[in-house]
């Protein structure tokens, strides 16, 4: 796994504490979005859709700052937007890192590499660094040529400089096994601590809406990814959340596992719907009526929603709070994943479309965090 033992040590004192103590909805992943603001436009991404004075907004390190003591959680993940061109980050980040909270900065490291010396190393800190596949998928995937070689500019300086990275990758249906397995030696040969893999949401406002996953697209996809990995590689989630995407192991939504705190308040139910904003965490947990989400509510927008911050809190609690899923978690840690020989083989490598790309003038590299 690529967890660090501290980190695993914290996140399971703190999920068998709130067992003891019988507390059933709890958090493990504050999402922190300080900003919405982002120096790419994505296809597959409705967070920049924003009107510019909402893109204009950076969230008060003092109002953070509160919102992760409010939550609790013993991780916090910083995504946006863009991070870095949030002009007090590195406050936030220390604020967090002196709360000994475990925080991943989401980047998509144009502006890495630049804004190193703003941070120090720290076994709290990691950046995870957004890259969706070898260079064409990448640059695909984020429309604008270029970017995936800036991308591992920033993931070495980084890297070299004594920083915790992961990195994090979403797929769509026009993923090729084939590649995203050369994909994952890429980054393992690089050095990255750990990667993260997630299907891809439909964002109601992203301008791609052609290739989301559904559900049983994104179980075949995953099993021809995942099924006979190569040992080296080291993925920064929950093996049992790894078996879900392959569709052998069945987890439901647990969205209150991964609240979403941004501008506008504490999110409900989860940063993928935008049902309304509470004014704080503990009204989120009461007014929110957790049984109308997840797959089981017949809900529509949850029928195909494999993503991660739904099901991965839930893995977690099982892992730790389970015996069944304790053992499970320690058979894949220790011998990996049983060999399925039912499984349908990975397709030839295919030829990659020519990317869709954003107009020039609405995509502008910003090089200033301001």
């Amino acid at each position: 796994m690529g967890v660090p033992i501290s980190q695993m040590w914290t996140v399971a004192s703190y999920v068998l504490g709130k067992k003891i103590r019988g507390v059933r909805r709890y958090p493990i992943v504050l999402m922190l979005e300080p900003l919405f603001r982002c120096n790419l436009a994505c296809a597959g991404c409705g967070k920049i859709q924003y009107p510019s004075d909402i893109l204009k907004q950076n969230m008060p390190v003092d109002k953070a700052l509160a919102a992760v003591d409010e939550c609790g959680a013993p991780i916090v993940s910083i995504p946006g937007g863009e991070p870095l061109l949030h002009p007090q980050i590195h406050e936030i980040v220390e604020g967090i890192v002196a709360r000994k909270k475990y925080v991943y900065l989401c980047t998509n490291a144009i502006l890495l590499e630049k804004h190193l010396h703003r941070f120090k190393p720290s076994k709290y800190l990691s950046f995870s660094v957004h890259v969706d596949g070898l260079r064409e998928e990448h640059d695909e995937a984020v429309c604008r040529d270029g970017v995936y070689d800036v991308a591992i500019a920033g993931v070495k300086a980084a890297i070299e400089q004594g920083f915790r990275v992961t990195t994090n990758t979403t797929l769509f249906d026009n993923a090729d096994p084939v590649r995203y397995r050369a994909f994952f030696d890429a980054m393992t040969d690089l050095g990255v601590e750990g990667m993260m893999i997630s299907p891809g949401y439909s964002y109601e406002k992203a301008p791609d809406q052609d290739h989301f996953l559904k559900r049983e697209t994104t179980k075949n996809i995953f099993r021809r990814l995942l099924d006979n990995p190569d040992r080296r590689w080291r993925f920064n989630q929950s093996p049992l959340f790894l078996e879900f995407l392959k569709g052998d192991w069945d987890l439901t939504c647990t969205p209150w596992g991964n609240p979403t705190y941004n501008v506008f308040g504490w999110q409900k139910p989860c940063y993928l719907l935008q049902e309304g904003y509470t004014e704080t965490f503990q009204e989120l947990l009461e007014t929110t009526e957790w049984d109308n989400y997840g797959i089981q509510s017949g809900n529509s927008n949850c029928q195909d929603c494999m993503v991660h911050c739904g099901h991965e809190p839930t893995a977690v609690d099982q892992t730790f709070g389970s015996l069944r899923g304790f053992v499970r978690t320690a058979q894949l840690t220790l011998f990996g994943a049983p060999r399925r020989n039912d499984r349908t083989p990975p397709p030839p490598e295919k030829t990659i479309p020519a990317p869709h790309r954003q107009p020039q003038e609405l995509v502008q590299l910003e090089t200033s965090s301001s």
